[in-house]
């Protein structure tokens, strides 16, 4: 869908502490970018902004960002808070960018930590420590505020072992767990992931009032859908979606989305983006000739 570079979706609040959502989309990584808004004080928060990044060059660049704040002014909002669901394996994530820009905090969950446990014996890095680099570290059930929207924090493993989705109103922006409808769920087979798990975060999600706008991480295509989509209800994922639809059972899915994740190569930019993901979005720390590289672990995967 790369015709769809920056397409912009709006959904608007259907009631009293029901944020005004936007979605934002990179065709380049299949993402959604994130902006949920209070209607009432138009305070706003983004979610899962991505950082560009050219595999091929090794070349960062902020088009995608720039346009969600772009959005952000456009629409009038007073951005409060800068938010990711979890260090991403598929894109780099722009909230280093953004707090460079803005100066506000930024946030994501606090079982990030031990993803870079796990990342700092593949990269033999053991100074990578996510610690200086976010504000805010959520805890599963903590909640806040984005003007008088009332945003809580489920713990959702499975894609990670430190994913974590936002629920605000009757919204819930639930990341790598669920795609649209019509393409099921999100691999599992990265380090710290677990199929298992993800069903388990996914009938947590799936408990919800059905009338719930669920928002998920990516859409990559599927069949004669022309348009990418992201936002779909409860009612709809428990009739639709084809992992796990009403009636799926735990072993299926689980059989199901293993045999899938047998079959996927690596995201190609996996490895570059991880050691930055973990440290807030911030490149590798320039060398002697102030210049940035990266370190790749050969033969690992």
């Amino acid at each position: 869908m790369s015709d769809y570079q920056h397409f912009t979706r709006y959904s608007p609040s259907t009631g009293a502490g029901f944020p005004d959502v936007w979605g934002v989309y990179e065709a380049d990584t299949g993402s959604i970018q994130y902006v949920m808004a209070c209607p009432e004080t138009k305070k706003a928060a983004v979610i899962d902004v991505v950082l560009n990044f050219d595999p091929r060059s090794a070349r960062s660049s902020t088009e995608s960002a720039q346009k969600v704040l772009d959005l952000v002014r456009e629409q009038g909002l007073d951005l409060v808070q800068i938010l990711d669901t979890h260090p991403h394996a598929d894109h780099m994530i722009a909230a280093a960018w953004l707090k460079e820009q803005t100066g506000l905090p930024n946030a994501i969950g606090a079982r990030t930590m031990k993803i870079a446990e796990l990342w700092r014996e593949i990269y033999n890095l053991p100074d990578l420590d996510p610690k200086p680099f976010y504000d805010r570290f959520f805890e599963d059930g903590e909640s806040f505020n984005i003007g008088n929207v009332q945003v809580s924090v489920e713990l959702a493993t499975g894609h990670t072992l430190g994913s974590i989705s936002y629920f605000a109103g009757d919204a819930g922006f639930v990341h790598d767990t669920l795609m649209y409808p019509d393409s099921g769920s999100s691999r599992a087979d990265f380090p710290g992931g677990n199929a298992e798990e993800l069903w388990d975060s996914i009938q947590s999600i799936l408990s919800r009032p059905d009338d719930t706008r669920l928002f998920v991480g990516h859409d990559y295509g599927k069949g004669d859908r022309e348009e990418p989509a992201w936002e779909a209800t409860v009612a709809e994922h428990k009739r639709d979606n084809i992992h796990v639809k009403s009636g799926t059972e735990k072993a299926e899915f689980i059989k199901t989305r293993e045999e899938r994740d047998a079959t996927l190569a690596l995201p190609d930019r996996m490895l570059h983006a991880l050691q930055v993901n973990l440290r807030g979005g911030h490149l590798p720390e320039p060398e002697d000739d102030g210049r940035s590289y990266f370190k790749i672990p050969a033969n690992r995967f």
